[in-house]
């Protein structure tokens, strides 16, 4: 075996001489002490991803799932009304790459439904595929974050307003284009009503006259087919380094590292050897290869031994539910702002004689907004005194302020204002 020539705090290389003294130093490293072996390899991942990064086309390939879920989140809402037009229903009535296949597979067929029912059962398997987005890749991004770096989980939510507003900007050229009638009225200016609902010889919204919803959606499952490329064929994903060393794949862990450094024009530091003198320290499962050896029983109960952590004292259990709730009161916003905000905005404008083609070019307006939103919440992640917890708080009252506001005026200018002001907040407190 070579010797080690130092490298830094990123970790060590093997040299000419035979000379174990820097990776003695590394083993005796204070920082070290009262670790688990796992523990102690994700220190040493950490310090090389803090030298020479994670890559970027990582941060883009997981915006890209972030994007996919708020494209068909906000879709459903502005075709919604489209679609109950015409089909005269209620309104109330592997992982990482597989999601965004079932995604864009369903949602390339959501469009040719002519019943309400089939539509349902197809949008189920979308939500299916678009929810397993958003934990996998903020799981994922997280891992390959190098420490200094961190804000940048907050920055990821950045992708949510630009899905959007690429959905409405699509909805803009198609919805309004092709409805029933002029932007889904009859020629006295009142909504036509579904061809199954209104008595035979009447004017009504049939299938070959309102296809713009469905272009819409055809469209979102061609960019979802796309990401899935981009994700699946044109980068090759790598799985993160400290998710492997956790399965005791060391060796894997360690090239992941090495092509990482090399897409960042780096050389890694972290060598096989470097983990193998640790692996005398502590025989910790979830590490080296222990967790190879046990059964799928005793995998199991590991698995579901770490979900204690989540209330293993007071302190934890309350941020866990902390959590839990701002997370859901975080997703009904989405509901209002994705579902009910733009068929409210349409019938208010329909009120006030804004046509079908202003009001979803407004949608873009007031969504683009989001995109400084989410930079703001993310700059908050520095800011000394306020921070994040008071950023949340602020944010949080601001949106519901705006809701309450919508509620009781109703002009063109102060609708898109007070929406603007909404999802400003919304995006700024998501992130």
């Amino acid at each position: 075996m070579a010797s080690l020539k130092e490298t830094g705090d990123a970790g060590v290389t093997l040299g000419p001489d035979g000379k174990m003294t820097e990776l003695q130093d590394i083993i005796n490293d204070p920082e070290m002490e009262g670790l688990t072996l796992y523990e102690k390899k994700a220190l040493l991942v950490n310090r090389e991803l803090d030298s020479h990064g994670m890559g970027k086309y990582i941060f883009f390939l997981c915006g890209m799932g972030y994007m996919i879920d708020l494209l068909y989140a906000q879709a459903f809402g502005l075709v919604e009304p489209a679609m109950q037009q015409e089909l005269g229903f209620s309104s109330r009535q592997y992982a990482f790459n597989l999601t965004v296949l079932i995604a864009s597979v369903f949602g390339l067929c959501l469009g040719a439904p002519s019943n309400y029912n089939g539509i349902l059962v197809l949008t189920a398997f979308v939500g299916f595929g678009v929810g397993g987005n958003i934990p996998i890749d903020t799981t994922i991004t997280l891992e390959f974050l190098p420490q200094n770096r961190r804000f940048l989980l907050a920055l990821l939510s950045i992708f949510q307003p630009i899905g959007v507003v690429v959905c409405s900007g699509i909805a803009y050229g198609f919805v309004p284009k092709y409805a029933c009638g002029v932007g889904g009225l009859d020629a006295d200016g009142n909504p036509l009503g579904a061809c199954s609902k209104v008595s035979a010889g009447q004017p009504c919204c049939d299938k070959a006259s309102n296809m713009g919803w469905r272009y819409l959606l055809f469209t979102l499952g061609g960019i979802c087919l796309c990401v899935f490329l981009l994700r699946f064929v044109l980068f090759h994903f790598q799985e993160s380094p400290k998710y492997l060393i956790y399965r005791g794949k060391d060796a894997k862990a360690v090239e992941v590292l090495h092509n990482i450094a090399k897409f960042n024009g780096r050389q890694s530091t972290i060598t096989l050897e470097v983990f193998a003198a640790l692996t005398d320290e502590d025989s910790s499962v979830g590490s080296g290869d222990e967790q190879l050896k046990k059964s799928f029983g005793e995998q199991l109960k590991i698995e579901l031994a770490r979900y204690k952590i989540l209330f293993s004292n007071a302190t934890m259990a309350r941020l866990t539910i902390l959590v839990w709730l701002t997370y859901m009161f975080d997703y009904w916003g989405f509901s209002i702002a994705g579902s009910l905000l733009p068929k409210i905005l349409l019938l208010k404008n329909r009120e006030i004689h804004v046509s079908t083609a202003e009001t979803y070019r407004n949608y873009v307006i007031i969504y683009i907004c989001g995109v400084p939103g989410v930079m703001l919440g993310a700059l908050m992640y520095g800011v000394p005194l306020v921070g994040r917890q008071l950023g949340m708080i602020i944010s949080s009252a601001l949106m519901g302020i705006s809701l309450f506001i919508f509620a009781t005026i109703n002009t063109e200018a102060s609708n898109v204002g007070i929406n603007i002001m909404e999802y400003f907040f919304q995006s700024m407190f998501n992130a």
